[in-house]
């Protein structure tokens, strides 16, 4: 589970990086409301927490522009702000949630928890391209009848191309979604990865699910990538 901290407060950023982790999640940090936003709309999160008072763009306005791009990803207020107007504001705006500082990791955590388990549950179960069906509940994939055995990150980097079928998605943001790496053009891990994940779903069929785009990174559709 990936989740987005947008807060201009290091201390505070780096005590609920540090908490998150050891939470089992996966956590990128924005310092100020433009950067969190262009973080929010342009890649993929299962939650994000958002400060009201940041410089330059407000909590509000990350909110109002992130749901005018279409994105419905969770949004959980952490601001020192306590008034009721601000929380009936913060809601009405489009926030799934509102956490007033100072407050206990643990109450945190637990509102975490319950507002991803909420937006998973709107997920669906069962992911599918041409002939390949990905069971993300019983983590089984099979194509044209035949069960594929993948590994772990195999498996997170198809369920990544799944879910964001037919667009191109570049080296660097495979790296930072599946592995949680900054990407260094010195690094080969995702060519690796792609290959070893070609030659079992990809390799002993007709039809290639799995497509290069020069220069720019890899898609999987249904167009045939010969």
């Amino acid at each position: 589970m990936r989740i987005l901290i947008v807060e201009d407060e290091p201390a505070a950023a780096s005590y609920l990086k540090k908490g998150l982790t050891e939470a089992g999640f996966v956590t990128d940090w924005a310092k100020d409301g433009a950067d969190g936003l262009h973080l929010a709309v342009g890649e993929e999160y299962d939650l994000v927490i958002l400060d009201v008072m940041l410089p330059g763009m407000n909590g509000w306005e990350v909110l109002r522009a992130l749901r005018a791009a279409g994105r419905e990803t969770p949004v959980l207020f952490l601001t020192a702000r306590d008034q009721i107007e601000d929380r009936v504001k913060g809601l009405e705006s489009g926030a799934d949630d509102y956490l007033v500082k100072p407050f206990a990791f643990a109450e945190l955590l637990a509102r975490v928890r319950i507002l991803v388990r909420r937006a998973g549950a709107k997920q669906p179960v069962t992911l599918r391209v041409g002939d390949l069906e990905m069971d993300l509940l019983r983590r089984r994939v099979v194509r044209a009848g035949r069960r594929i055995d993948l590994t772990a990150k195999e498996f997170a980097l198809l369920e990544l191309l799944l879910r964001r079928q037919g667009e191109v998605l570049t080296r660097s943001l495979i790296a930072s979604q599946v592995w949680d790496i900054n990407f260094d053009s010195d690094t080969n891990v995702v060519e690796v990865a792609i290959r070893r994940l070609r030659a079992k779903i990809d390799d002993e069929f007709a039809t290639k699910l799995i497509r290069t785009v020069r220069g720019m990174g890899y898609v999987v559709d249904e167009q045939d990538a010969g």
